[in-house]
């Protein structure tokens, strides 16, 4: 999906700050976009007196240092960390920056390239210049790389509060008590298999991907309540998009026509919104139509409405995980509560979903 300028003039600011020198040429293709829209970014932010422009190079407007002083609130800094590229956890980290910004702290974003132990140095540099608390989206991409970070990131939540943000700790983990705001994938998964056969579908597919903790959760509650439904009579699962894999590797094209035809299928969940438009158009060259041939509802709900057939989504409350994790880290401030100590709070929220017409009778 391509990113607003709004949201690359965060990355681009976030990563200035975070390394004091960059050239533009590198930027363009961390970012995956032209020199050229690289080239008005800057000038845009360089007239608004964000950044200064050099021979190919942008640096802050101050060193990193001094900012940080010159800026500093009364209440201090927050350091956000996110994944690049990840409109999903984007809406998220603004809902939280909103109540951060309201309540007279500062927010120093920090964007994790996709490549494991991305985030712990981050997280590292943060604290050493100075922040209070901190909230972060690791991006786990497997089980493994959750278990990796246990270790360093529930140490750091013995020095500063940590809130995690559309993550749950594995049972038993160093961050098992470690507060976390988490939207309740089962849930979300019920309201689409229940909005399906509820229309009469009884043979139905998940595409997901199988790259995060979200998709690990969806691939899980969708087999679960697949399985315990009497009215569902054949279920699969199969991978939404070739690199949506733990590892980052490209598999095998997904033909998600051919699947559905091998089971008989009329209806499909897809995970997330970018693989959910591929799959559809990938429908339509087989001949499908939706949702004459086929029904589906996405997961994500970020740009499932822009399709040229808008499409059923559930919809997590991803700004509202955001919110409600910075209005978790204020309390732990405000109440003066330490980390590590007091008890922590495991929190979900319900999603809700948008009917659209994607799905009909069968």
């Amino acid at each position: 999906m391509r990113e607003s300028s709004g949201v690359r003039h965060t990355r681009i600011l976030a990563v200035v700050r975070s390394r004091g020198e960059v050239r533009l040429s590198e930027l363009a293709e961390e970012m995956e976009v032209s020199v050229i829209t690289i080239r008005r970014d800057v000038e845009a932010l360089a007239r608004e007196g964000k950044l200064r422009r050099g021979h190919g190079v942008i640096r802050p407007v101050v060193p990193a240092q001094r900012a940080e002083a010159a800026h500093e609130p009364p209440g201090g800094t927050v350091a956000i960390v996110v994944p690049e590229r990840h409109a999903y956890l984007y809406e998220t980290m603004n809902g939280a920056r909103e109540v951060l910004e309201a309540a007279g702290l500062r927010v120093a974003l920090h964007i994790a390239p996709q490549a494991p132990g991305t985030e712990r140095p981050l997280v590292e540099r943060a604290l050493a210049d100075g922040a209070k608390g901190l909230l972060i989206a690791p991006q786990w991409r497997s089980a493994a790389a959750e278990q990796g970070d246990d270790g360093w990131l529930s140490a750091v939540a013995t020095t500063v509060p940590v809130v995690l943000m559309e993550r749950r700790p594995q049972a038993g983990s160093a961050l098992h008590a470690v507060d976390s705001i988490c939207s309740d994938h089962w849930y979300g998964m019920h309201l689409a298999v229940d909005h399906l056969a509820g229309l009469g579908h009884r043979r139905i597919l998940l595409a997901s991907r199988d790259d995060s903790p979200t998709a690990r959760a969806l691939r899980v509650a969708f087999a679960g309540i697949a399985a315990a439904r009497g009215d569902i009579e054949d279920w699969d699962v199969v991978r939404s998009a070739p690199d949506a894999t733990p590892d980052g590797l490209s598999g095998p094209p997904v033909d998600l026509a051919a699947r559905l035809r091998d089971r008989g299928a009329t209806a499909a969940v897809l995970h997330g919104d970018v693989d959910a438009l591929v799959l559809v158009q990938q429908l339509a060259d087989a001949g499908l139509k939706v949702p004459q041939d086929c029904s589906v509802v996405a997961y994500d709900d970020v740009v499932a409405a822009l399709g040229s057939t808008p499409l059923t989504a559930v919809a997590p409350p991803k700004a509202e995980v955001g919110r409600a994790a910075a209005e978790l880290l204020l309390r732990r401030f405000t109440h003066g509560q330490a980390p590590g100590v007091a008890r922590g709070y495991r929190v979900e929220l319900l999603p809700e979903l948008k009917v659209r017409g994607s799905a009909q009778p069968l």
